[in-house]
Order: structure tokens, then C-alpha cells, then sequence
């Protein structure tokens, strides 16, 4: 086979451990998965009673224009329709973005570490990349902006950031923006927005009004509680949406994802709800790291990163053992951190009571 040579240097994704898995491997019966940043509150009643309700015709082709949920999402973001683009996740619309603009001749920026899903497909694509070290946990935008070339053509924010949480200040971004030629194309994902809490956050879709080079990615898999469903969608001005369209495969979002994401995103009190509780146990977890030592990011999502006393690997194994399966960060680029989903109350209970017996382990960080 005459593949890529660049996919000799190259691994697939390797998702974390399963429930069944770790229920099989360590002989356990309940099992906490905080790995993957999942709504542990499930999602909205009225997408389960729709579930319930309402036939599907399954031998039809989906909607390829999504038309209904094309509608309701123009109308609640105040952008025409021919603004939005769809994806099988955000993944997808990562993806489209690289096909669709990246290739041997083209550069691309992003921070390290971040999503990792902008350097893979970009790698594929045959574009050289410039990975921007995190400064303080944010990214360097001034690095950024030394960094650009004549052939820059993608620049990625994740924003707020995963891993670290951290949320990019939206003055910061607004100022970057004004510096960035204008074929350059910067993506903002923002695959965390609905958990953002902090007052001073402008909402980005606002500066497509005067940005034309930007495109605002969101997802139904984090705070939707739709992660099963594969569905992202990106916003941006109808000149950049439509070259992007053409990479799009016909028929990428399959009905009942679209059909869901229609009920979904109109119960707002759902959200709100998600919001607030992933914000008081947010705060517990803030308290539990400053009270044992332990140095951990601030975070405007529904996960957080925090230091540990022994290996990642080791600290992630041993977590594991308890029943709580959590993000090493060896894997993440952040050696000596744990990416942790946000649980419930009662599941954060047992965590923090596991993450105290793995201080009695390691030692504990306290002065």
C-alpha cells in the first residue's frame, strides 16, 4: 500500500478505558468514569421523552442540509443560516478545516498542549506546524502572532483550553484578532462554552460582525450530554462556511443526532442547571487542591487539572483501582497532573476520598 509516510510517525487515538473494562480488568462492580468529560447529569428530560415519543424513518437519508436545527441554532445565535457548518463533532469540522486549507505548501499555529486533534489532522494534511508552549497555562498569543508566515493559513485557540481549563481572556483575544492578517483563518473552539461562569466572557459569535477570518466551534457532546450522538457545529462568515461545505460529506449528521440536538438545545433551563452544579462542585475541587498543596489549573469547563503526588501513570493506576478512571497527564503533555471530569456531588465525594488515600501513598503536597 503506498500510504502517507508521515502516518509511519504517527499513532491512532487511543480513547480511555471503558466502564466494562475496568470492570473486568480490576474485578470491580461501580465504576466512576471522570476520564472523558462526559455531562455526568445526563441529558435533558425532554431529549429522553422525544426518545420515547417519536418514530424515525430509518431507511431515509438524513436532512443534509439540517434545515429545522439549522433554523433554531441561526435564530438563537443571531447569525443567517448559510453561517453554519455541521459535523459529526467538532471533530468532523477540525478535520474539514484541515482538508480544506492545509497541505505540504501551508503552516499552521497552535498551542501545546492542547486538543490534539489540530496537530493530527493537520500532520495528515502535509502542513508544517509551530507548537506555541502554554504560558502560565494560557496560550502566548504574542508568540502566536511571531510566529506567522506568508504561508500561515490556520491558527487554533481552544478556548477554554483543554487540558488546562484555562480560559483565554476575551479582551486578549479581541486585541489578537486585530493583529492577525486577514486570509488567515483562526478557529475558536469553544467546545466548553456552556460551563463558562466567568462575568467578564463576551460570547465570540459576537466578533464574526467585524472578524471575517474567524470560525466559532461548538459541540452537543460536553454540556448537551450528547456525546453518543456526534454532532458540532461551527459559525462563521457565509464566505468561509461555504468552501468548507464542499469538504463536508453529504449525509454527515445521521437524523436522529439532528433530531435530538432540535429538543436539546431549546431547553436552556437544563443547561443552566449543568452550569450551576458543575460550578459548585467546580469550586469544591479548587478548595480540595488548595487545602492538600496541590497545585491545579483554573478552569471554566467541567474538568480540571491537577497535580499529583507520584507519576501520573502511577497516580491514574492507583485511581483506578478505586474505581475512578481519570485522564493521566503523560498523555496529555502535562506530566504530573490528572485530567478529572467534574462528577456529582456524591461521585466527587468518593474521588476526593480516593485522592486522599492516594496522598497517604505519595505524601502529601500540604506545607
Amino acid at each position: 500500500m503506498k500510504w502517507k509516510t508521515v502516518l509511519e510517525e504517527m499513532r491512532p487515538y487511543k480513547p480511555g478505558r471503558s466502564i466494562d473494562e475496568v470492570k473486568r480488568a480490576y474485578g470491580l462492580t461501580n465504576i466512576v468514569k471522570l476520564a472523558s468529560n462526559e455531562n455526568p447529569y445526563g441529558t435533558s428530560q425532554q431529549v429522553l421523552d422525544y426518545l420515547d415519543q417519536t418514530p424515525l424513518q430509518y431507511e431515509i437519508y438524513p436532512d443534509g442540509h439540517s434545515s429545522r436545527l439549522r433554523k433554531t441554532l441561526a435564530e438563537k445565535h443571531g447569525v443567517s443560516e448559510e453561517s453554519i457548518l455541521f459535523g459529526n463533532g467538532s471533530d468532523e469540522i477540525i478535520s474539514i478545516i484541515c482538508r480544506a486549507l492545509l497541505d505540504e505548501g501551508k503552516h499552521t499555529i497552535m498551542a501545546t498542549p492542547t486538543f490534539p486533534q489540530y496537530a493530527h489532522n493537520a500532520k495528515i494534511e502535509g502542513a508544517s506546524l509551530t507548537e506555541i508552549p502554554l504560558l502560565d497555562g494560557q496560550h502566548d498569543l504574542d508568540a502566536f502572532l511571531d510566529a506567522v508566515t506568508k504561508d500561515t493559513a490556520v491558527i487554533w485557540i481552544c478556548n477554554p483550553n483543554n487540558p488546562t481549563g484555562n480560559l483565554m481572556p476575551a479582551d486578549k483575544v479581541a486585541d489578537f484578532l486585530k493583529k492577525v492578517p486577514e486570509d488567515v483563518l483562526v478557529v475558536l473552539d469553544e467546545a466548553y462554552f456552556e460551563y463558562i461562569t466567568d462575568e467578564q466572557h463576551v460570547d465570540s459569535i459576537s466578533l464574526l460582525e467585524q472578524y471575517k477570518n474567524i470560525i466559532v466551534l461548538r459541540t452537543f457532546s460536553k454540556a448537551y450530554g450528547l456525546a453518543s450522538m456526534r454532532l458540532g457545529y461551527g459559525i462563521a462568515d457565509p464566505a468561509v462556511v461555504t468552501p468548507l461545505n464542499k469538504v463536508r460529506n453529504p449525509f454527515n449528521n445521521n437524523s436522529l443526532a439532528v433530531a435530538v440536538a432540535e429538543v436539546a438545545v431549546l431547553d436552556e433551563e437544563f443547561i443552566d442547571t449543568c452550569r450551576s452544579l458543575n460550578d459548585q462542585q467546580r469550586n469544591r475541587f479548587a478548595k480540595f487542591a488548595e487545602q492538600h498543596g496541590l497545585h491545579m489549573f483554573d478552569s471554566q469547563t467541567n474538568f480540571v487539572l491537577m497535580q499529583v503526588p507520584v507519576d501520573a501513570d502511577e497516580a491514574s493506576e492507583f485511581l483506578l483501582q478505586q474505581g475512578y478512571i481519570v485522564r493521566s497527564g503523560n498523555a496529555l503533555g502535562t506530566p504530573g497532573y490528572i485530567r478529572v471530569t467534574i462528577g456529582t456531588e456524591q461521585q466527587n465525594d468518593g474521588f476526593f476520598e480516593a485522592f486522599d488515600e492516594l496522598l497517604k501513598k505519595g505524601g502529601s503536597h500540604e506545607a
